[in-house]
């Protein structure tokens, strides 16, 4: 599903008067979610999932184009957990 096809869903499903405003939504929602993972809070929607930031520690890659070992440095990962009500709903 792209953007587009989402914006066009929540506007059917929620009711709001123009696309516009669906858009506006899902953009504010995405902003939100962004800031408060990049401040390192995990966010938590019951029965959906969480999302949560997680330190991923330096390793060994290989270079695909010569195939010299190279060090991936570290960083942080955004990992998704699926709640129970999502699982039953995709089963």
């Amino acid at each position: 599903m792209t953007k587009a096809e989402l914006v066009e869903k929540i506007h059917a499903k929620a009711g709001l008067a123009t696309k516009a405003q669906a858009e506006s939504a899902l953009d504010a929602t995405i902003a939100v979610l962004a800031d408060a993972m990049a401040a390192g809070e995990s966010v938590t929607f019951t029965g959906f999932g969480s999302f949560k930031v997680a330190d991923r520690a330096a390793r060994k890659g290989r270079n695909p184009r010569t195939g010299e070992e190279i060090v991936i440095p570290a960083g942080k990962v955004v990992k998704f957990t699926p709640g129970k009500l999502l699982k039953d709903a995709v089963k």
